[in-house]
C-alpha cells in the first residue's frame, strides 16, 4: 500500500467521520509489518486543524498515522457529547486500521481525545468485565447519575453487538475486526467530569452548557455541541483506567497545565492498574496537541511501539 488514503467511516450509531491514513514512511513494507497511530484530537479540534496536523506530521515520520474529526467537529457528522459517544467514532478508526493490515495498533488522545482513548480502551478492550453498547440510553435525563450511557451485557471480543465501523474506501463491508487498540496514550487528560477548577475549564463548561456559548462554539470554533447533554453519566475516565489493563498505558501531562492539574493524571495512574501503567509529568509541558514538542511527541511513537 503506498501514499495517503482518505475515507468516511460511519459508526455503530450511524455518524458519518471523515479520517486520514498515512502510510509508514519506511518504502516498499506491508501495514502488518508497521504500528499505526491513531489520534484523538481535542475539544474543537480537528482533522484539519494546524495543531492536529503538526502532530500527524511529527508521528508521521515514524510510523503510520490515522486522523479524523471526531463527530460534531470538522467535516465529520453529528453533534460533539464532549467525550461520551466519542467512543464510537475511535472505535471505528481503529477498526479501519485493522482492515488496512495493521496488527499493532496504539490509540493516542489529547485533552477531550485523552477521556475518549481511556474510556475506549476498557469498553472495546481486553477486559471482559465491561462492554459497548452502540444505542443510546432510552432513560430520563438524570443530571450526575451513576449511571452508564455505554454498558451493556452480551458483547465479547471487543465487538459492539450488531454493527462495526465501514469505510466508504472499497473495504469488505462484512469483515469484523476488532476495536481494541493494543496500547494507549492519554496525553492532558482529565479524570474526572464536571472540573471547573480552573479558568479554562470555566469557558469550556460555559460553551457546552450555554446556549450562547454553543453558537460561539458552532460559528466561531466549528464546533457543533449536542445541546440536550448526557442522558446519564459516561463511565469516567478515572473509572475506565482500571479496567484498561493488560493494555500497555502512558499517561502524560504537563506541569504547567492550565486546563487540568496534576491531581487529574495522578488520579488516574493511582486508578489504573501499576502492572500495565506508566505516568510521565513532563516539565514545563502546557497543554495536549498545541504545547506538545517534537522531542516529546518522539518519546510517544517510541514508548508506543514498543509496547504496542
Amino acid at each position: 500500500m503506498t501514499g495517503e488514503r482518505r475515507a468516511t467511516l460511519l459508526t455503530d450509531d450511524g455518524v458519518s467521520i471523515e479520517a486520514l491514513y498515512e502510510p509508514s514512511p519506511t518504502p516498499g513494507t506491508e501495514p502488518s509489518d508497521h504500528l499505526v497511530l491513531v489520534l484523538g484530537h481535542g475539544f474543537t479540534g480537528a482533522l484539519e486543524r494546524p495543531a492536529l496536523r503538526r502532530v500527524a506530521s511529527a508521528f508521521a515520520q515514524r510510523t503510520a498515522v490515522i486522523t479524523f474529526s471526531f463527530r460534531g467537529h470538522g467535516r465529520s457528522g453529528g453533534r460533539s457529547t464532549v467525550g461520551d459517544r466519542e467512543v464510537l467514532d475511535l472505535a471505528a478508526a481503529v477498526r479501519w486500521a485493522r482492515r488496512l493490515g495493521h496488527r499493532r495498533v496504539a490509540t493516542v488522545g489529547f485533552s477531550m481525545g485523552g477521556s475518549v482513548v481511556l474510556r475506549q480502551a476498557a469498553l472495546y478492550g481486553k477486559n471482559e468485565e465491561i462492554q459497548p453498547v452502540h444505542v443510546a440510553h432510552d432513560g430520563e435525563r438524570t443530571g450526575r447519575s451513576p449511571g452508564r450511557t455505554d454498558l451493556a451485557a452480551g458483547a465479547t471480543g471487543g465487538q459492539a453487538p450488531g454493527a462495526h465501523g465501514e469505510a466508504t474506501d472499497g473495504a469488505a463491508p462484512d469483515a469484523v475486526e476488532s476495536a481494541a487498540p493494543d496500547a494507549v496514550v492519554a496525553v492532558s487528560a482529565p479524570a474526572r467530569w464536571y472540573y471547573r477548577g480552573t479558568a479554562p475549564m470555566r469557558r469550556v463548561h460555559w460553551a457546552i452548557t450555554r446556549p450562547t456559548g454553543r453558537l460561539v462554539s458552532r460559528y466561531g470554533l466549528r464546533t457543533r455541541i449536542d445541546p440536550r447533554g448526557w442522558a446519564v453519566d459516561p463511565l469516567s475516565p478515572v473509572a475506565a483506567a482500571p479496567l484498561i489493563a493488560p493494555t500497555p498505558l502512558l499517561i502524560v501531562h504537563g506541569d504547567r497545565d492550565p486546563y487540568f492539574p496534576l491531581d487529574h493524571p495522578r488520579m488516574l495512574a493511582s486508578a489504573a492498574d501499576p502492572s500495565a501503567t506508566e505516568l510521565w509529568i513532563e516539565p514545563g509541558f502546557g497543554h495536549a496537541e498545541t504545547a506538545a514538542s517534537p522531542a516529546l511527541l518522539g518519546r510517544i511513537a517510541d514508548w508506543a511501539a514498543a509496547h504496542a
